[in-house]
């Protein structure tokens, strides 16, 4: 084909491709143009519906949300609306995210059910209360999605917008509601009239209450949303009157609250006054000791008393059930709680025959089982029945036994005593006497009797001691009531035979007065000899002392040569050893002898009272190494060890220093005679606790026997090896002089340890005056 009809085929096919795809663009271009057109129809139907559907729900105060299962959220409602309810839940018509306070509150009063709306589309209704209104909740499920509907409830009206306000506004009892706040809302005209209100505005303004304690009771039924009833007095008009308050919540109503009053007054005088008579009644009764029982013409028990029940330990409960009187005397014969007889059921009759007797019947005891005794007193009831009166006359009986037991031993004690007692009346008369009183002045009992008052009685008295004064002072005791006078007084005399008598009063409880005279010649003798015996015995102590101190330092001369010239002997360079040995044993022996006698002196001192205590600040631990110094070459000497036990930091001890390492030095040397063999060891300790010092020196030593431990500390008591001594003795002199004390613990062959008990600061009453402790 040639190049022209090439071109021209594809020119025509171009041609032609063009008028179709016109064809095809005209087509298309008519259907979209009626596409256009149906879509701006339905936009328009579908504008119209929204504002159709926007206006009906803008009608109402209401509001919607749409909920969907995957959280997402739709409100509809009129904006008036949502701000009344968003005001009412948050106080704010705005709140940042309004569907979500909505959806709390909700979930707060609906809890589960929202959920079941959401997840499983179950329905449900309910209240949301607001702080100026109440609104309904309806769930409901429709088209796969929650929704949720909230209109607000409509508080209770005025009497004139229904049938129950006009019923409410014609009661005569006051009635009126209030609002969550707790402010009037509604008052019938009965409220108006209590109130001296003009109209509920009036009321409202003033702000009038009708009490602040029914206030209180109204309050009560709003917060916990339960019906509340409460009694009040009020007083208006000159009198007070007494209603009865029933606090109603009213259901949906914002927290408003229905109240009544109901005027009790007339039926609450009379149960005052009807209340006070039994009261006054009970309490009489109540208040006496004796058991008090009532029985009605029933022969029901109608009262008793609470001496009754515990009188016969009945329970209350029981009582409080009325029994019959039979029925009570069968529980007391259970208990065993009425006299025992042969035959109960004739006993049982004639006690109920009592009901027919027009008169009080005489009284009667019943001896009860359990020791008691009962006076019972049967007399007819005015108002019908029978009135039982019952008195435990146990004590009375056993005091009345007792009075006149006492009486009698009073009298057979006072016939028994040496002494003349004689016992007055307030009225002077003698009132009782002994026989010793018959002796004593040599007059008998028909004298006594015949003289009557104390003026006859001092009379006859008068020719054995005739002292006008003493007759004089005892009559004032005897015969002034003045309180001053009715003091105890004694004294002493002398009777015409040489007797010396001692006399004393003694005011008795009941007024009278005790007059006793005695013989204390005998006793005054013994007196004088046992005094002289003490002035005799004082004199040879202070002898005894004065001979032991005399002899002390009289000894001590001699012996202060011998112990020079035995020292002097043996630093003579020409003795052999024995010679030598010699003079030691006799410096040593009249060292011994030398500090026997100085204990001895201080015993001395101390049994005179006359050692005073040098007290300082002591280291009880330089004291022990000093102790241990003077003592360790005699020790060593026996082969034996000394150890010393003393811990660092020991505190001092206010003591004298002195007298503490004397008592060491005779304890240690104890316990150097003690060691037995080589191998023996001797331990010096201290130790200190919170309130005393423990100095122990212990030894390994023969030990004490038993016997003897008891007597350790003893003076002069004789040792198994040395002889007797006062050094253990001295010991625990001077510890207690520091007002401490010394123990010893031994077990024979094992050894013996004595412990001295210091306490920090000296408390004996031996320290000298300028070093006492406060």
């Amino acid at each position: 084909m040639a190049d022209v009809d090439i071109a021209y085929v594809a020119t025509v096919g171009a041609a032609g491709l063009a008028v179709a795809l016109s064809a095809w663009a005209a087509r298309l271009r008519e259907r979209l143009v009626r596409r256009t057109e149906k879509a701006e129809q339905d936009l328009a139907h579908a504008q119209a519906s929204l504002a159709d559907s926007d206006g009906a729900l803008a009608a109402f105060e209401d509001v919607r949300l749409a909920l969907s299962p995957d959280g997402q959220t739709r409100r509809l409602g009129a904006p008036s609306a949502w701000a009344a309810l968003l005001q009412d839940l948050v106080d704010r018509p705005d709140p940042d995210d309004p569907v979500t306070v909505v959806l709390t509150a909700v979930r707060q009063a609906s809890g589960p059910r929202l959920d079941a709306l959401i997840e499983r589309g179950e329905p449900f209704d309910g209240v949301l209360e607001g702080s100026g209104a109440a609104w309904a909740i309806e769930g409901r499920s429709s088209a796969g999605a929650a929704w949720l509907r909230l209109s607000r409830l409509a508080l209770v009206g005025t009497a004139a917008e229904s049938g129950l306000g006009l019923l409410a506004d014609a009661s005569p009892s006051p009635t009126w509601i209030t609002d969550k706040a707790g402010r009037l809302a509604w008052a019938n005209a009965a409220w108006l009239v209590e109130m001296k209100a003009d109209s509920v505005e009036k009321a409202r303004e003033e702000q009038l209450s009708f009490d602040r304690g029914v206030d209180a009771v109204i309050a009560e039924a709003g917060r916990t949303h339960q019906r509340q009833e409460a009694f009040r007095w009020t007083t208006g008009g000159g009198r007070r009157r007494a209603w009865k308050i029933i606090a109603e919540p009213v259901q949906g109503g914002a927290g408003a609250v229905l109240a009544f009053a109901l005027e009790m007054t007339e039926v609450e005088e009379t149960r005052d006054t009807l209340r006070r008579h039994v009261e006054a009644h009970d309490e009489t009764l109540n208040h006496l000791a004796d058991a008090v029982a009532i029985f009605g013409p029933s022969k029901r028990l109608a009262f008793h008393n609470i001496a009754f029940q515990q009188l016969f330990n009945i329970d209350p409960a029981w009582l409080d059930e009325r029994p019959t009187h039979a029925e009570l005397l069968d529980r007391l014969r259970q208990r065993r709680l009425l006299p025992e007889v042969i035959d109960y059921a004739g006993w049982k009759a004639r006690e109920l025959d009592f009901y027919g007797a027009a008169e009080a019947a005489p009284d009667d005891s019943w001896s009860l089982p359990d020791g008691r005794t009962l006076r019972v007193v049967r007399q007819p009831h005015p108002l019908g029945g029978m009135l039982l009166l019952f008195s435990d006359i146990t004590d009375e009986l056993q005091l009345r036994s007792r009075f006149n037991a006492q009486l009698q031993v009073q009298t057979a004690t006072l016939d028994k005593l040496n002494d003349a007692v004689a016992v007055f009346g307030s009225d002077g008369r003698i009132r009782l006497h002994n026989e010793a009183f018959e002796r004593f002045w040599g007059v008998s009992g028909e004298q006594l009797t015949a003289a009557g008052d104390f003026d006859a009685v001092a009379a006859l008295c008068q020719t054995t001691m005739p002292d006008p004064a003493l007759w004089l002072g005892l009559k004032a005791r005897v015969a002034d009531p003045d309180p001053e006078s009715r003091v105890p007084i004694s004294g002493e005399g002398r009777t015409e035979d040489g007797r010396i008598a001692a006399w004393q009063t003694r005011p008795l409880p009941d007024g009278a007065t005790l007059v006793a005279f005695s013989d204390v010649t005998a006793r005054r003798g013994l007196e004088q000899a046992l005094a002289a015996k003490a002035a005799a015995l004082e004199e040879s102590q202070a002898l005894k002392r004065e001979f032991v101190g005399s002899v002390s330092y009289e000894l001590r001369t001699p012996l202060t040569t011998i112990v020079g010239y035995s020292e002097l002997l043996e630093s003579m360079g020409d003795l052999n050893d024995r010679n030598r040995q010699h003079a030691g044993a006799i410096r040593i022996a009249a060292s011994q002898l030398a500090r026997s006698i100085d204990d001895t002196l201080d015993m001395a001192q101390i049994d005179a009272g006359e050692m005073e205590l040098q007290l300082g600040d002591v280291r009880v631990c330089d004291l022990l190494d000093e102790a241990a110094e003077k003592a360790r070459a005699r020790i060593e000497g026996r082969g034996a060890t000394l150890s010393i036990v003393c811990p660092a930091g020991l505190k001092t001890i206010r003591a004298d220093a002195h007298r503490v390492g004397q008592a060491l030095e005779h304890l240690l040397d104890n316990a150097i005679r003690s060691i037995v063999d080589q191998d023996g060891s001797i331990t010096l300790s201290a130790e200190a606790t919170s309130t005393e010092m423990r100095i122990r020196v212990e030894d390994t030593g023969r030990g004490i026997p038993y016997h003897l431990q008891a007597h350790v500390f003893d003076r002069f008591i004789k040792r198994e090896r040395g002889g007797p001594g006062v050094g253990m003795a001295l010991v625990k002199a001077l510890v207690e002089l520091h007002g401490g004390w010394a123990e010893v613990e031994s077990e024979p062959g094992k050894g013996a340890a004595f412990t001295l008990h210091l306490p920090h600061e000296a408390t004996g009453a031996a320290a000298a005056p300028e070093l006492r402790l406060g």
